[in-house]
């Protein structure tokens, strides 16, 4: 376990790394400039056999009667129960400045009880917004992840097979209402809100057009005003600003998985005069009963002799380690590194420093 130690901190210094210049494009999103989310309710057709039930998914005998009566064919009445149809959630995302005619990714998920979508093709779905209108249209071919195979004892699942992807599988057919051009003002929102980045921002956008164009409102929020440029086009603007490159400030930081063992810190992190101790204390009690039987043809009776072995054995700790004055995460992970410590007893030491309000740094365990 010291070698994995070792390897934690050869990861952990280069996060000092992260105040190096980086694109605003890369750290803000801008107003306007944003997808939509669509859904729809679809039917997917041309399976071997894996369909649902019709007995069990109500739903897909209706919308599978819907489809069919608007091509003129009328089966209502009709005893009718295929199994390679399957009712399916479609979900898309609008990107940004779609055009009509233009075609983006779909996906597909089985919402009955279908046990596979392999091979199937989509029939023509309307995809809907939050607002209630069809955005776009989705038809064609399955493409699934997983596979399945089922013999008389005994089957086999790999992936998630009622799952899958029409690449290109929708086409736009109505545009979102976002004129861009006609935008006086242009807020750019911070994607890890932090008052002293958004003031570098403002300040590299105002030296970059020797002009005050950039105004900081909070912590997540610096306004670029148009008005001083005359007659700008905004998209052109926005190309420039995007490529001004700034040096983000890393909020100090301390990410903790328990599951995996992991541990993220902050070059940023720092901690306090404190001293730390840690050891292990093992308890072992084993039964193990002695029994005495008389021989053959002889009277007497069976006994059972108990006999317990009981040890308390003190595992050699890391003894008693004490930071002096502010220390710094690669000094700190080194002088526990060097004591033996492994990293899922790191994870209950920096629990124990965080608790004893010596950790400056945002503390969070997943």
């Amino acid at each position: 376990m010291r070698c994995v130690t070792l390897f934690l901190i050869s990861i952990l210094l280069p996060l000092s790394s992260f105040s190096a210049p980086i694109r605003i494009k890369d750290i803000v999103n801008i107003e306007g400039v944003r997808g939509n989310d669509l859904v729809g309710y679809g039917l997917v057709v041309g399976l071997s056999g894996s369909g649902d039930s019709l007995r069990n998914s109500p739903f897909t005998e209706e919308i599978m009667a819907n489809l069919l009566e608007r091509l003129g064919i009328n089966i209502a009445g009709e005893n009718t129960r295929p199994k390679n149809v399957a009712a399916v959630i479609v979900t898309a995302s609008l990107p940004p400045f779609s055009r009509n005619g233009s075609q983006i990714d779909v996906n597909v998920a089985a919402i009955g009880d279908a046990k596979s979508l392999l091979g199937g093709t989509l029939v023509m779905t309307p995809l809907n917004a939050a607002d209630g209108e069809v955005y776009a249209v989705a038809q064609g071919a399955v493409l699934s992840g997983g596979a399945e195979a089922t013999g008389e004892a005994a089957s086999v699942v790999l992936g998630v097979p009622t799952t899958g992807t029409i690449p290109l599988g929708a086409r736009v057919e109505r545009e979102v209402g976002f004129s861009f051009s006609e935008m006086k003002t242009i807020k750019l929102a911070l994607r890890s809100p932090d008052f002293t980045t958004a003031a570098r921002i403002e300040a590299a956008i105002n030296n970059d057009f020797n002009a005050g164009l950039a105004t900081l409102i909070d912590s997540g929020t610096v306004v670029v005003e148009l008005s001083q440029l005359g007659s700008v086009n905004p998209a052109r603007l926005i190309g420039r600003i995007e490529s001004i490159k700034v040096e983000p400030e890393a909020i100090a930081r301390v990410v903790v998985d328990h599951k995996s063992g992991t541990i993220v810190l902050g070059d940023d992190v720092r901690i306090s005069r404190v001293a730390i101790s840690q050891g292990n204390l093992s308890l072992r009690v084993r039964e193990s009963p002695l029994t005495s039987q008389p021989n053959p043809f002889a009277f007497g009776e069976t006994i059972v002799q108990p006999r317990t072995e009981a040890e308390i054995a003190h595992e050699p700790g890391t003894g008693l380690a004490e930071v002096r004055g502010e220390a710094s995460l690669s000094e700190v992970v080194a002088g526990l590194n060097s004591l033996g410590v492994k990293p899922r007893d790191l994870i209950d030491i920096l629990k124990s420093i965080h608790a004893a309000g010596a950790l400056h740094a945002d503390f969070i365990v997943n």
